[in-house]
């Protein structure tokens, strides 16, 4: 079991989705910072996480962003945090703040419940590269 003292900031992800597995490959791409690592919500460390938040995963199933005991983001506010953190021209993303939660996460939840359908699902969890095993958990 991965422990959770970290000072970077953890990217719960669904692992057989593809349209979540190349989220996380451009968000390893442009994390220049290397601040964030990754779990896949199936993952021990993912599921470690769910159970200490005591997040319903039937509400909130594709992505989670964890701060080390200091706090959590889901879905839409998980997206623009990280996008934030990212830097640059991603930055441009904070614009969607001025939308209200309720809206953004109804667009999130569109795109997240079809995701398999658009985007396609493996049948097991991504095995990252050895290049790339130092940025996930488990």
């Amino acid at each position: 079991m991965t422990d959770l003292k970290t000072t970077k900031k953890i990217i719960l992800f669904d692992g057989v989705c593809n349209l979540c597995n190349s989220s996380v490959l451009k968000v390893i791409k442009f994390d220049k910072k290397n601040n964030f690592v990754f779990a896949s919500l199936q993952s021990e460390t993912g599921l470690k996480i769910i159970q200490k938040l005591n997040i319903n995963t039937s509400l909130t199933d594709s992505i989670i962003l964890y701060e080390s005991d200091v706090s959590y983001y889901t879905k839409s506010s998980a997206v623009l945090k990280i996008m934030n953190e990212l830097g640059g021209f991603w930055r441009l993303s904070q614009f969607f703040w001025i939308f209200p939660t309720r809206f953004r996460d109804a667009i999130y939840d569109y795109i997240a419940k079809n995701r398999y359908k658009w985007f396609g699902k493996k049948e097991q969890c991504m095995i990252p590269t050895p290049e790339l095993t130092a940025k996930f958990l488990d």
